[in-house]
């Protein structure tokens, strides 16, 4: 047996899935006329309270076009030092928008409106312009943690009253809504941009979309072009992503359980130092120093059991769709 655990992105589309996907109705989106693909664009703006969407390949990408439309080199995008945009998206501020960093240590990867406060540029030639500030819900690099919405209205507020806007990167937004008991619309108006995706958790097999105002999807979608994600008959993934927003959001909660029978497993290993607080889908855990991390990984391989690192004696495991009864029964026996 194969248990999957390195991301929730390795799920596959169920039969149903698949059939929806067959049944669309398609046009060219790059032209406009994708039926499929417009539906799902307003169905999710209209979920968020947002003018209007964009269906784009990926969630980096989304989140790199919210970036260079909001900003203006020489700025500066304020986010947490863990986030996804600075760690994992390849330098893309840099390369696709010359804008720089501002890092805040914060918990886990959220911060505090006083940390933010503490981190905007005075009108200084020496600085360069606080232009953005970027959440990331759920915090993937601290463990699958979520925004408390109390911090996050606190902290649009505060962006609202000096002219910054809000971007938030939604990887894992759906885990994070749903852990929570929060709407979508809820969260949606605390944010000038949300970026949604839909292959993760969701179970589609491509796609983020980037919401908005419709003068900010409309210069989205010239930036899309730009970087290369136009996407012709794409409305075959966008019915994916309509399927996978009706029958898999609130299937969520089971990840989230299965998340704490795991790590309920391996609180009994004497071979982990810690195990991060389990709040969604993601179980970190740091290995004793004097276990091979390599070795360890291989060990678990050789069960069947696949995994990621993600930093010095951390092991990163991800429940998903895929990861029912049958596998969780194997990881009792076997992690």
């Amino acid at each position: 047996m194969i248990v999957d655990l390195r991301s929730d992105t390795v799920t596959q589309p169920t039969a149903a899935m698949k059939e929806a996907m067959f049944n669309a109705v398609v046009g060219d989106d790059v032209l406009g006329d994708d039926p499929t693909v417009i539906q799902l664009e307003e169905l999710v703006a209209s979920h968020f309270g947002h003018e209007a969407a964009l269906f784009c390949p990926s969630g980096t990408m989304t989140n790199q076009i919210a970036i260079n439309v909001h900003t203006n080199a020489p700025g500066e995008v304020i986010c947490d030092n863990l986030a996804h945009i600075y760690r994992y998206e390849g330098g893309g501020m840099a390369f696709n928008s010359a804008v720089s960093n501002r890092l805040i240590n914060g918990d886990r990867g959220r911060f505090t409106l006083a940390q933010l406060k503490a981190e905007i540029n005075q009108d200084d030639v020496h600085f360069p312009p606080s232009q953005l500030v970027a959440l990331e819900n759920t915090c993937n690099k601290g463990g699958g943690c979520y925004w408390e919405m109390s911090e996050i209205e606190k902290i649009a507020a505060y962006c609202r009253s000096v002219n910054i806007p809000i971007h938030l990167d939604g990887a894992r937004l759906y885990n994070a809504l749903i852990a929570q008991n929060t709407s979508e619309l809820e969260m949606g108006r605390h944010f000038d941009s949300i970026s949604i995706c839909l292959s993760k958790g969701l179970g589609a097999p491509v796609g983020s979309l980037l919401t908005g105002t419709k003068d900010f999807i409309k210069k989205a979608k010239r930036i899309r072009k730009i970087f290369g994600g136009g996407m012709r008959q794409s409305g075959y993934l966008a019915a994916a992503g309509i399927y996978a927003l009706e029958n898999n959001v609130e299937r969520l909660k089971v990840d989230h359980e299965n998340a704490k029978i795991i790590g309920n497993i391996l609180s009994a290993k004497k071979e982990i130092k810690k195990i991060y607080p389990i709040d969604t889908n993601i179980i970190l855990y740091v290995l004793n120093n004097e276990v091979d991390l390599q070795s360890y990984l291989d060990g678990l391989k050789s069960k069947g059991i696949l995994a990621l690192t993600i930093g010095y004696q951390i092991v990163r495991l991800v429940t998903h769709l895929n990861i029912g009864a049958v596998e969780m029964d194997y990881l009792e026996s076997n992690l």
